[in-house]
Protein backbone atom coordinates (compact mmCIF):
# COMPACT_ATOMS: atom_id res chain seq x y z
CA UNK A 1 0.00 0.00 0.00
CA UNK A 2 1.40 2.93 -0.94
CA UNK A 3 0.48 6.67 0.45
CA UNK A 4 -0.88 9.59 -1.07
CA UNK A 5 0.24 12.10 1.20
CA UNK A 6 3.50 13.46 1.62
CA UNK A 7 4.42 10.74 -1.59
CA UNK A 8 2.76 12.59 -3.89
CA UNK A 9 2.20 15.59 -5.05
CA UNK A 10 -1.19 16.94 -4.50
CA UNK A 11 -3.45 19.80 -2.62
CA UNK A 12 -5.03 18.84 0.81
CA UNK A 13 -8.30 20.23 2.97
CA UNK A 14 -7.67 20.34 6.63
CA UNK A 15 -10.68 20.30 9.10
CA UNK A 16 -10.18 19.87 12.74
CA UNK A 17 -10.16 20.82 16.17
CA UNK A 18 -7.06 22.04 18.27
CA UNK A 19 -7.22 21.16 22.02
CA UNK A 20 -5.33 23.07 24.43
CA UNK A 21 -5.63 21.76 28.25
CA UNK A 22 -8.58 23.04 30.16
CA UNK A 23 -10.32 24.68 27.09
CA UNK A 24 -13.18 23.43 24.88
CA UNK A 25 -11.87 22.13 21.42
CA UNK A 26 -11.65 25.13 18.76
CA UNK A 27 -12.28 24.50 15.41
CA UNK A 28 -9.40 24.44 12.66
CA UNK A 29 -9.24 25.23 9.22
CA UNK A 30 -6.96 24.93 6.58
CA UNK A 31 -4.95 23.83 3.42
CA UNK A 32 -2.08 21.51 3.14
CA UNK A 33 0.15 22.00 -0.53
CA UNK A 34 2.85 19.06 -1.33
CA UNK A 35 4.90 19.70 -4.03
CA UNK A 36 8.04 17.57 -5.72
CA UNK A 37 10.56 19.63 -7.22
CA UNK A 38 13.88 17.15 -7.08
CA UNK A 39 14.07 13.47 -7.07
CA UNK A 40 13.20 12.65 -3.02
CA UNK A 41 13.24 16.17 -2.04
CA UNK A 42 9.47 17.81 -1.32
CA UNK A 43 8.14 20.65 -0.36
CA UNK A 44 5.23 21.19 1.91
CA UNK A 45 2.85 24.20 2.43
CA UNK A 46 0.48 23.99 5.57
CA UNK A 47 -1.37 27.17 6.44
CA UNK A 48 -4.87 26.81 8.65
CA UNK A 49 -7.02 29.12 10.78
CA UNK A 50 -7.82 28.25 14.01
CA UNK A 51 -11.24 29.93 15.14
CA UNK A 52 -11.58 31.71 17.94
CA UNK A 53 -12.77 35.35 19.09
CA UNK A 54 -9.76 36.77 16.49
CA UNK A 55 -9.29 34.50 13.89
CA UNK A 56 -5.80 33.08 13.97
CA UNK A 57 -3.54 31.80 11.07
CA UNK A 58 -0.58 30.09 11.53
CA UNK A 59 1.64 28.69 8.27
CA UNK A 60 4.56 26.71 7.66
CA UNK A 61 7.14 25.70 5.21
CA UNK A 62 8.47 22.60 5.32
CA UNK A 63 11.43 21.52 3.41
CA UNK A 64 12.55 17.78 3.32
CA UNK A 65 14.61 14.81 2.19
CA UNK A 66 13.37 11.23 1.68
CA UNK A 67 15.59 8.22 1.79
CA UNK A 68 16.48 6.03 -1.47
CA UNK A 69 14.55 3.54 -0.10
CA UNK A 70 11.02 5.70 1.16
CA UNK A 71 10.82 4.56 4.39
CA UNK A 72 12.45 7.67 6.23
CA UNK A 73 12.89 11.37 5.64
CA UNK A 74 14.44 14.43 7.82
CA UNK A 75 12.71 17.84 7.47
CA UNK A 76 13.41 21.58 8.28
CA UNK A 77 10.06 23.57 8.80
CA UNK A 78 9.89 27.54 9.14
CA UNK A 79 6.68 28.34 11.29
CA UNK A 80 5.38 31.62 11.86
CA UNK A 81 4.79 30.93 15.19
CA UNK A 82 7.12 27.98 16.54
CA UNK A 83 9.60 29.21 14.56
CA UNK A 84 12.46 27.30 13.19
CA UNK A 85 12.25 23.16 13.54
CA UNK A 86 14.11 19.95 12.60
CA UNK A 87 12.69 16.91 12.88
CA UNK A 88 12.34 13.15 10.95
CA UNK A 89 9.26 10.78 10.22
CA UNK A 90 8.61 7.28 9.41
CA UNK A 91 6.65 5.91 6.53
CA UNK A 92 4.88 2.71 7.90
CA UNK A 93 2.00 0.50 6.05
CA UNK A 94 -1.12 2.57 7.54
CA UNK A 95 0.44 5.63 9.11
CA UNK A 96 2.99 8.21 8.54
CA UNK A 97 4.73 9.41 12.06
CA UNK A 98 7.11 12.45 12.67
CA UNK A 99 8.93 14.09 15.19
CA UNK A 100 10.07 17.47 15.86
CA UNK A 101 12.40 19.73 17.69
CA UNK A 102 11.91 23.08 18.28
CA UNK A 103 15.39 24.97 17.81
CA UNK A 104 16.42 27.72 20.07
CA UNK A 105 13.19 27.28 22.62
CA UNK A 106 14.20 28.83 26.22
CA UNK A 107 12.49 25.36 27.34
CA UNK A 108 12.89 22.14 25.72
CA UNK A 109 10.64 21.76 23.36
CA UNK A 110 9.25 19.03 20.60
CA UNK A 111 6.46 17.67 18.87
CA UNK A 112 5.10 14.68 17.35
CA UNK A 113 2.40 14.18 14.08
CA UNK A 114 0.92 11.18 12.69
CA UNK A 115 -1.14 10.80 9.33
CA UNK A 116 -3.04 7.84 9.59
CA UNK A 117 -4.29 6.83 5.97
CA UNK A 118 -8.08 5.97 6.41
CA UNK A 119 -8.48 5.99 2.43
CA UNK A 120 -6.47 6.64 -0.91
CA UNK A 121 -7.88 10.51 -0.06
CA UNK A 122 -8.34 10.67 3.13
CA UNK A 123 -6.22 10.80 6.31
CA UNK A 124 -6.64 10.96 10.04
CA UNK A 125 -4.38 13.64 11.63
CA UNK A 126 -3.11 14.03 15.49
CA UNK A 127 -0.37 15.75 17.51
CA UNK A 128 1.39 16.95 20.23
CA UNK A 129 3.32 20.30 21.68
CA UNK A 130 5.13 19.44 24.63
CA UNK A 131 6.91 21.83 26.71
CA UNK A 132 9.81 19.82 29.10
CA UNK A 133 7.46 16.37 29.69
CA UNK A 134 4.10 18.28 29.47
CA UNK A 135 1.67 17.76 26.95
CA UNK A 136 0.36 22.04 26.20
CA UNK A 137 -1.52 21.22 23.23
CA UNK A 138 -3.28 18.32 20.58
CA UNK A 139 -5.05 18.87 17.59
CA UNK A 140 -6.97 16.60 15.69
CA UNK A 141 -7.92 16.42 11.95
CA UNK A 142 -8.76 14.90 8.31
CA UNK A 143 -7.19 15.65 5.83
CA UNK A 144 -8.98 15.29 2.14
CA UNK A 145 -7.44 15.39 -0.95
CA UNK A 146 -8.39 18.38 -3.24
CA UNK A 147 -8.72 17.96 -6.80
Amino acid sequence: MTHSFLLQPGSWRINGHWLKRNEHPIPVTGTSTITWKQEQWFTIVTEFTIAQATEQKFYGKYRGHIDPEGKYYTYVLKHNVLGHIEGEGWIGPQAIIQCYWILGASQSRKGFDTYYRLNEDTYHFSNGVLTGHNLNSTMEATFQRQF
